[in-house]
């Protein structure tokens, strides 16, 4: 009975191992062999539809606004022959430029009759035959002036070098009277008092800055001016006028405001264009 038994373990041994060689076999089978997948049907493909995007436009610039050149005095001149000036152009500027912040009875005062101005400078002229137009009588005007710290005539300009150009110009007229020169380029204002004070000057030149201070100090008297004579239709090299220079301009009105118009109203100064 017992080697029944025992044979018949060894074949439940033998059964097990057999399987388990089995098991194995067929894991790694599998490991080997992968089962294929399925194939999906293949869709078929239809066109794609191509779209051309427009292109972005380009931000439109502004136009840019051209800026207005200012017409320049040589542009001017360029178009028409430049004109003399006459006595109307010196009376409205003198009412233009100090109509500010002034009554109607101020304005009255400040205006230049007509009968204070002399034949103005037709562009004819040199200085000393627009002057001897104008003064006649100028060397017994100068024999009778005895007065210091005063003058007969005054001539305004724009600049030292354009007083010293007149003064040269002149040579024909003055004859043997007394000249001051009355600008600030190197000439200190001390020089000028000393001049007017120690002799008798006939004759002034110079620019109205320098001319306006000499007055402030009470070293200049106008009581003895008969002539003020502008040079009113030179150009610089940027073709300005006395009158288109600003500072000049300016200085110009408040010299005639401070007795000079009163002077004209009078009838005991009178003005010039040249």
């Amino acid at each position: 009975m017992e080697g029944v038994r025992k044979d018949m373990v060894s074949d439940e041994n033998l059964s097990d191992n057999e399987e388990k060689e089995k098991d194995t076999n067929m894991i790694e089978m599998m490991q080997q062999e992968p089962t294929p997948m399925p194939s999906l049907p293949k869709k078929d493909k239809q066109p794609k539809e191509c779209f051309l995007l427009p292109a972005k436009e380009k931000d439109k610039e502004a136009p840019k606004t051209k800026k207005r050149r200012k017409k320049k005095i040589s542009d001017l001149l360029a178009k028409s022959e430049p004109k003399p000036g006459v006595p109307e152009d010196l009376q409205k500027l003198v009412m233009d430029q100090l109509s500010i912040k002034r009554s109607v009875i101020e304005l009255e005062e400040l205006k230049l009759p007509d009968s204070c101005f002399l034949p103005a400078n037709d562009l004819s002229h040199s200085l000393s035959s627009y002057l001897k137009q104008i003064c006649p009588k100028w060397a017994k005007l100068r024999r009778n002036h005895k007065e210091k710290k005063s003058l007969v005539m005054l001539i305004i300009c724009s600049s030292a070098l354009r007083a010293l150009e007149l003064i040269r110009s002149m040579a024909a007229f003055k004859g043997d009277c007394k000249v001051l020169k009355l600008f600030a380029k190197h000439i200190k204002i001390q020089e000028q008092v000393k001049l007017l004070e120690k002799g008798v000057v006939h004759l002034g030149v110079g620019t109205p800055g320098r001319i306006k201070a000499l007055i402030q100090q009470d070293v200049l008297n106008l009581n003895s001016l008969k002539y003020l004579v502008f040079d009113w239709n030179w150009r610089d090299q940027k073709l300005r006028r006395l009158m288109d220079i600003p500072e000049i301009r300016k200085e110009v009105l408040e010299l005639l405001e401070m007795r000079l118009i009163s002077l004209c109203r009078a009838e005991s100064l009178k003005l010039g264009l040249f």
